[in-house]
């Protein structure tokens, strides 16, 4: 890509992990609203139920984090946050309809694996024993590998996960220094095999766009990484919010990668990793050619949600526990507040702890399918999501803010192929899916709002 065309489309865009943005979300919605939310949602799509648990403790604060994480210091107040998330869980399984299946459990951030395996274990329990699953769910945690020993790896097997995603971040101890993260207590390679031994999947997270990396650097990194060939690489682009995270300001001390640094770190992890054999799914995601998540990229049926990226198989409506758990759900999105006090004393009070959300209008939940739909497969084929909503090409437009003389714009910078039944973001131009989904976006044109820049 060439310089003058980052530095065109390097503007900050919405991630869209969700369609409308987080930061849309408001107070207007209540706990009242996320319970009939709920409810409606029974008898909406998909019908699968996909949990996620949000542990936010760590034992030291990584300065690159945009989440919701604090210290774990006061055993009394963790003890406390994990028998509120528990009456939660029993607050909400009620409201659904039993003869609906789990398809994903993920537990994330914060360091889920900050607490001990049984609290896992005994929460998972609680989920499974009300419901069903798929054939072969995804049940998954996120694990900081530099504060676990053998046997909690060993444990955390045993506790009902399928697929460990191991948080390595960097294999640099002075990168992982400079970020305040704590490198992995075992080998990995010894730690891989644990998870190999006893037919688990393995999934390993890297960020790039940390302080003191380069092209070369990370190239050592992935490299690494895949010469203990793990299912599935995620390359993270580090997110520069520190209005979001103040710890973030660290970094700039440090010093940041120029965006031209942090395109030729990425690209040149992109091509070892296809070289290697792995596969490109969205925007930082790598995955061997048996992935399902590849077989359905090239059927173009990939698919995403809050969990991350799935197939329609797996994915499910998102019913989120825990302090900042965004549910996303058919027609809304609650998201929960974000003050741990707060959040153990209303459940405590049998109260739902949602603190806003969103209801999306029909013209919303089109401008999600599309978005959607160009964020994981490159491409929009309008005639295939008309079928889909049971509606016309021109509701579809109508919709969207669609603009053929933009579209004629991208399509000159060589960023798209687009005509009157389809867009296709061309390969090379990946990285800027996100440029393209904005220019879609009626509540784009208001403004007002803080993006990343998507490199």
């Amino acid at each position: 890509m060439k310089q003058e065309l980052l530095n065109k489309y390097s503007v900050p865009v919405p991630r869209y992990t969700s369609y409308p943005p987080a930061n849309f979300f408001n107070e207007s919605f209540t706990s009242g609203s996320y319970r009939d939310a709920v409810i409606a949602s029974n008898t909406q799509k998909p019908e699968h139920i996909s949990i996620y648990i949000h542990i936010p403790f760590c034992y030291q604060m990584c300065y690159y984090c945009g989440c919701n994480s604090q210290l774990l210091k006061d055993k009394a107040a963790t003890g406390d946050y994990i028998e509120a998330l528990k009456k939660e869980i029993r607050m909400v399984l009620p409201l659904l309809y039993h003869s609906r299946k789990i398809s994903q459990i993920h537990y994330g951030g914060g360091t889920p694996t900050s607490q001990p395996v049984a609290v896992l274990k005994e929460i998972n329990q609680m989920i499974l024993s009300e419901f069903d699953c798929i054939e072969n769910p995804e049940i998954a945690v996120e694990c900081h590998p530099g504060y676990m020993n053998e046997q909690y790896w060993l444990d955390l097997i045993r506790a009902g996960f399928n697929r460990i995603s191991i948080g390595v971040q960097d294999f640099k101890e002075e990168v992982l220094k400079a970020s305040n993260r704590k490198a992995s207590r075992m080998p990995m390679e010894d730690i891989v095999k644990i998870i190999r031994d006893n037919g688990l999947s393995v999934n390993m997270d890297f960020i790039y766009g940390l302080p003191l990396q380069t092209p070369e650097s990370f190239a050592e990194t992935i490299n690494k990484a895949i010469s203990l060939r793990p299912d599935r690489i995620v390359t993270f682009s580090y997110a520069h919010v520190p209005w979001v995270n103040k710890l973030q300001e660290n970094l700039e001390k440090a010093g940041l990668p120029s965006v031209e640094m942090k395109s030729r770190i990425y690209e040149t992890a992109k091509g070892l990793l296809m070289d290697a054999g792995y596969q490109t799914i969205g925007l930082d995601h790598f995955v061997l050619p048996d992935d399902e998540l590849y077989k359905a990229l090239e059927s173009k049926a990939l698919h995403r949600n809050f969990q991350g990226y799935c197939t329609r198989r797996t994915t499910g409506q998102v019913y989120a526990f825990g302090i900042t758990g965004i549910s996303q759900l058919a027609s809304a999105y609650s998201q929960n507040t974000k003050d741990l006090d707060t959040y153990i004393e209303q459940v405590n009070k049998e109260n739902l702890p949602s603190a806003k959300g969103y209801v999306l209008s029909r013209e919303e939940q089109i401008t999600r399918e599309v978005i959607s739909e160009l964020m994981c497969n490159y491409t929009v084929k309008w005639e295939d999501i008309a079928n889909r909503m049971n509606i016309s090409v021109n509701e579809i437009k109508e919709a969207l803010n669609y603009n053929e003389e933009v579209l004629s714009g991208f399509a000159k910078d060589g960023i798209i192929e687009f005509d009157d039944k389809h867009i296709l973001v061309l390969p090379a131009a990946a990285p800027f899916v996100r440029n393209v989904a904005a220019s879609l976006d009626k509540l784009m044109l208001n403004g007002g709002k803080l993006y990343s820049k998507p490199v």
